[in-house]
C-alpha cells in the first residue's frame, strides 16, 4: 500500500521513528490485525527486517503481540502512543509534548484515525486481545477502556499501586461519578493505605486479602496484569492482558461479585 509522502515524513518526524519503523506502523494500522509476513508486504519493507521492527515498536508501546500462534501484531490506538511519549518525554522535552498534543488538530492525524478505524480489513472483534509490555502502555489502555466505559466499572488491585498513579485516576473517578458509573473498588495492602487512598479518591474501598491486579469496563472489556509491578524496579518488565469478550468479562465480573459482596 502507497502511504502519501506527507504522512510518512509527518509520522517519522513527529514520533520520532526510523522509516521502517514508520512504514511498519502505518501499515500495521490499516490492517488491524496481521502477521510480520503480511505487514512486509504492505509496508514494502525488507521482510528480514520486519520482524526487528515489529518487536522494536513493541517495545516502545507502538504495537501489541496478539496472543497465540502464529504470532500477529496488532497497532496501538494513536492516541494511547502520543500519551505513552508525553509522559515518557515530560521531564526534559516540554516543547516536544506541545507539539504531540497538537497532532491531533492535524490532517495527518485525522488520515491516522481513518486508517485504524476503516483500514484494509476491518477488526473481528474476536481478535481483540493482546499482551501490554510496560507500566506506562498498560495504564494508558487501563485509563482508555475505564474512560469510555457507559455502565460499570471495576478495579482491584492494590492501594499503593492506585496511590501511585493518582494523575490517572484522580480525574477518571471524578468522570465515573458524574456519569453516574457503577463503580466497584477492592484494594490490597495495608488497612491506613486502604483508607488513605479511599478518602484521597472519595471512593468506597473494600480490602481483599489477595494480590490480584484487573479492570473491568461494561462487562465486555478486562485488562489484567499477570505480574507484580512492586516486586521489580523495572517498569519494563510489567506485563498485561486485555481482551475483548463479553463471555470472559462478565465471568470474571460475576466472580468478583461473589468475593465483593462476602466482605
Amino acid at each position: 500500500m502507497n502511504f502519501k509522502p506527507e504522512i510518512i515524513k509527518k509520522v517519522r518526524d513527529s514520533f520520532s521513528l526510523n522509516i521502517y519503523e514508520t512504514k511498519v506502523w502505518l501499515a500495521l494500522i490499516s490492517k488491524g490485525v496481521a502477521s510480520a509476513g503480511e505487514i512486509a508486504d504492505i509496508s514494502e519493507v525488507p521482510r528480514s527486517r520486519t520482524y526487528d521492527v515489529l518487536e522494536s515498536l513493541e517495545k516502545m508501546g507502538f504495537a501489541m503481540a496478539k496472543i497465540g500462534k502464529p504470532v500477529k501484531y496488532m497497532a496501538v490506538k494513536p492516541t494511547l502512543v502520543i500519551e505513552k511519549l508525553k509522559n515518557k518525554m515530560m521531564t526534559d522535552a516540554k516543547e516536544r509534548v506541545e507539539q504531540l498534543s497538537s497532532l491531533k488538530s492535524t490532517q495527518e492525524y485525522a488520515e491516522l484515525e481513518t486508517l485504524h478505524k476503516e483500514g484494509i480489513a476491518p477488526i473481528n472483534q474476536n481478535e481483540m486481545s493482546g499482551a501490554i509490555r510496560g507500566k506506562a502502555n498498560i495504564f494508558s489502555h487501563v485509563r482508555e477502556i475505564l474512560e469510555n466505559a457507559d455502565s460499570s466499572v471495576i478495579i482491584c488491585t492494590s492501594a499503593l499501586d492506585l496511590e501511585t498513579k493518582s494523575r490517572i485516576f484522580a480525574p477518571l473517578f471524578d468522570r465515573l461519578k458524574k456519569s453516574n458509573i457503577n463503580l466497584k473498588v477492592a484494594l490490597s495492602g495495608d488497612d491506613n493505605d486502604i483508607k488513605r487512598v479511599s478518602r484521597k479518591f472519595d471512593i468506597k474501598a473494600k480490602k481483599i486479602d489477595i494480590k490480584a491486579r484487573f479492570f473491568i469496563a461494561d462487562d465486555n472489556q478486562v485488562l489484567f496484569i499477570i505480574s507484580n509491578g512492586f516486586s521489580s524496579s523495572n517498569e519494563e518488565e510489567e506485563i498485561g492482558i486485555w481482551i475483548n469478550s463479553d463471555f470472559f468479562s462478565s465471568s470474571l465480573s460475576s466472580m468478583f461479585d461473589l468475593a465483593y459482596k462476602s466482605k
